[in-house]
Formats: C-alpha cells, sequence, structure tokens
C-alpha cells in the first residue's frame, strides 16, 4: 500500500478492545490520525499507575479502571484517502469510536473529526466504514492540541538555527499570548492568549500546497516527500536574484542586506535565456522552498509584531522537520525582529488538528473510554475541557513519537 502511514512499534493489527478514540484532521493535502492503543493487561499494573498519578497531585476515582499504553499517530495523502480508509479497516481502528449516548438502543459509531474533509468526505466514511464523522471546529482543534503539547509533553518545542537544535523549556505559567503558525495547504496564524482563547488573525495561500504544487508542475515529483528530499541537492543561487548579483558581487551595508541575500526568487530566469528543461529541478524545488519558507517567516513576525508577541510556534506538515525549512522560516525570523523574535517549531507539528478532536472525546459521555487524565513522568499539567490532563514522551525526536499515556475507563 502506498501510503504515508507511520505508527510507533504498532503491529499490523490490534484486538479492538485494545484500540479507543480514533480522531482524524482531514486536510486538503494530507489526512492525519490519532488514536489511543491500550498496552496488555500483563503489561500494566492499575494500582502502580493510580499511585504515579496520584503522587503528581491528581485525584483519581478508584472505582474506574487505569488502562495504559500509547496514542498513535499516523498520515496518507488526501489524494489516497481509499488507502487511509483501508488502513482504518484492517487495524479496525473505526470501532474505537462512541455512540450517541442520548439514544443508548443506537448502534451508529461516531468518530472525532476536523478540518474542511470531515465535510467533504463525511459520507464516504459512512459508506465504506458505517461511521459517522463528528465535527470539531479546525481552529479550536489546533490551539487545543498546541496547548497539550506545550503544556504536558516534555522537549516539544525547540529552536532551529545555524544548524543548532536547542530545546526550548516552556513555564506552563508563562506560555500564553504566543502566535502559532500552523503551515498546512494553505497557512493559518493564530493568537493564542489561553486555554479557548484564540483568534485567527493572518493567514496567506502561500503554503505547503504552493510547494507541493508548483514543485510538482516545475519538477515532475510525484509526491511532497519526494520534492522536500531533492531540495536537499540544490542551489538556489542558480536561480535566485541576490543582492550580489545587481550589486557586482558587493554588500548593500547601507540598509544592511548582504550580497547572499536573496532580492528576487527565481530572478536569474529572467536574464538567463533558458527554459525549464535547461534547469535542475533540484535547483528549483531549493529555490521554491527558499521562497515560501522566507514569506512565510516574513509574515509570521509582521503578525507577532501588530500584537507584541515574542514567541511564535510554527507547525504543520510543511514543515517535516527538514532543517532547511526550519533554519529558513528562522533566519527570516531573526533577520526582521532584529533578533527580538524567536521561531520555534514542535517536534508533533503536524498532528495538532487531529490532537485536538482526539482531546474533545472528554465531552462526550461515552459506552468505552474517556480521556479524562493522562500520568507523566514530569510534573506538568494541561486543562482541556475542565480536566486535568497528563503525559510523557517515549521515542526518539523525529515527529511521529508515540506518547505513553493512561486513561480511565467509564
Amino acid at each position: 500500500m502506498d501510503h504515508l502511514a507511520h505508527v510507533s512499534n504498532q503491529p499490523n493489527s490490534q484486538p479492538q478492545s485494545q484500540i479507543s478514540h480514533l480522531a482524524l484532521d482531514i486536510g486538503g493535502s494530507l489526512i492525519k490520525l490519532v488514536y489511543f492503543c491500550r498496552y496488555d493487561d500483563s503489561c500494566r499494573d492499575d494500582d502502580e499507575l493510580r499511585s504515579q498519578n496520584e503522587s503528581l497531585g491528581s485525584k483519581s476515582d478508584n472505582s474506574r479502571p487505569v488502562l495504559g499504553g500509547k496514542l498513535h499517530f499516523a498520515k496518507f495523502e488526501t489524494s489516497k484517502i481509499n488507502d487511509c480508509l483501508e488502513f482504518i479497516h484492517s487495524m479496525k481502528l473505526h470501532l474505537g469510536g462512541f455512540h450517541d449516548c442520548t439514544a443508548r438502543s443506537s448502534d451508529k459509531i461516531f468518530i472525532k473529526a476536523t478540518g474542511g474533509g470531515a465535510y467533504k468526505f463525511a459520507d464516504l466514511f459512512k459508506e465504506k466504514l458505517s461511521v459517522s464523522l463528528d465535527k470539531e471546529d479546525e481552529m479550536e482543534c489546533l490551539v487545543t492540541g498546541a496547548n497539550f503539547l506545550l503544556k504536558a509533553v516534555h522537549q516539544e518545542a525547540f529552536t532551529y538555527l545555524d544548524g543548532q537544535k536547542e530545546f526550548a523549556q516552556i513555564d506552563p505559567n508563562d506560555l500564553y499570548p504566543y502566535l502559532l503558525v500552523n503551515i498546512g495547504s494553505g497557512v493559518s496564524m493564530i493568537k493564542v492568549d489561553g486555554d479557548g482563547k484564540f483568534e485567527r488573525v493572518s493567514g496567506t495561500s502561500l503554503g505547503g500546497g504552493t510547494f507541493w504544487g508548483l514543485g510538482r508542475l516545475l519538477t515532475k515529483c510525484k509526491n511532497f516527500d519526494e520534492l522536500l528530499e531533492l531540495s536537499h541537492q540544490g542551489n538556489n543561487r542558480v536561480i535566485d536574484m541576490l543582492v550580489g548579483d545587481i550589486y557586482g558581487g558587493t554588500d548593500y551595508a547601507k540598509i544592511g542586506l548582504s550580497a547572499t541575500t536573496i532580492a528576487s526568487s527565481f530572478g536569474k530566469a529572467i536574464s538567463d535565456n533558458k527554459e525549464l528543461v535547461d534547469y535542475k529541478p533540484e535547483d528549483i524545488s531549493r529555490s521554491l522552498l527558499r521562497m515560501i519558507s522566507n514569506n512565510i517567516g516574513q509574515i509570521s513576525y509582521l503578525n507577532a509584531l501588530r500584537f507584541g508577541l515574542k514567541r511564535i510556534f510554527f507547525a504543520g506538515f510543511f514543515i517535516r522537520g527538514h532543517a532547511y525549512t526550519m533554519d529558513t522560516i528562522s533566519v527570516a525570523v531573526n533577520f526582521w525582529s532584529k533578533g527580538e523574535a524567536e521561531a520555534m517549531f514542535l517536534r508533533h507539528e503536524g498532528f495538532l488538528g487531529a490532537l485536538g478532536a482526539f482531546m474533545s472525546y472528554e465531552k462526550q459521555c461515552l459506552d468505552g473510554l474517556t480521556v479524562n487524565k493522562i500520568p507523566q513522568r514530569f510534573p506538568i499539567s494541561v486543562s482541556s475541557a475542565g480536566n486535568k490532563i497528563y503525559c510523557s514522551m517515549n521515542g526518539k525526536s523525529n515527529g511521529n513519537e508515540s506518547i505513553e499515556c493512561t486513561v480511565y475507563g467509564t
């Protein structure tokens, strides 16, 4: 099956009783999945987990079972949604939803979903999987997911500049306000003032979809990852017009522009007297990635400046943990802010919306599991829908790790 799925340490199939709470973020380019998979009962001791949870200051109801497990992540191209449906069916993930609590006799299963595709593909999910999509607001899910990760997950945020990655120490009591820049097919810029307090203040249509779409037309790459990989090998200076190209190899020091500053993206194509076939695909990809990343970084800083925000978190699958992308965005923010603002990135950058949809299960009365408390090794709590949630990370920092957690059964 040709898809982008990544499920950390996940067998090919699991008994349905071990899987619950599938949540989806169906975007214009990618479908993101989050679901909880419990450990085998022999792997965790309920009393031990309760004791750990209570030692972190969280009270538990001893009459409710404690279920240890992991949150798992997967992604698919939206254009290959049938592969996604096949994956969900083969893993029996669609059985991990909830029943309408107002109609106990109903056997209809609801799955939490967000993004435009939750509306566009609702009938397809009903036809193929016999489930209904319970739709959650996209912006609210993004913010809920971001707040959860930043407050609860150790070493979730980091800076990346000049090839140096440094994890940020986030104080949950000093998190707000911040600017959340979610780079999907397009870009949304959201000013976050607290739990459930946010405003979409700006955005741009030049995002991941632009890079993918133009890249596909100009280089014939078949998918996003192929295009991104191609950019590793490219040299944007072959196509971009630099300040030095205009000033005979020198800086424009009076206004602080170095000779290597890009004056015009793709500008050399004007005077080179070349056709598209004369340029290397890798150089085109590199120039395109630089153009879009620079643009997003600059617009993000200008919006942060509007509201006096010093901290900007960038997320979304456009980034993909790609060093050159992060470095370009960081340089843009650093340049335009003169070092006063800081670009930060998230390890689970592409799953904010899906995580927010997952956490919205707390609002439902469920026949199965309810996500009330997630203990973690680090005494940091995050508030969501009136409940306290705790969690810890498990695995390497590749952006697709599972999150080790526990939930309470009803």
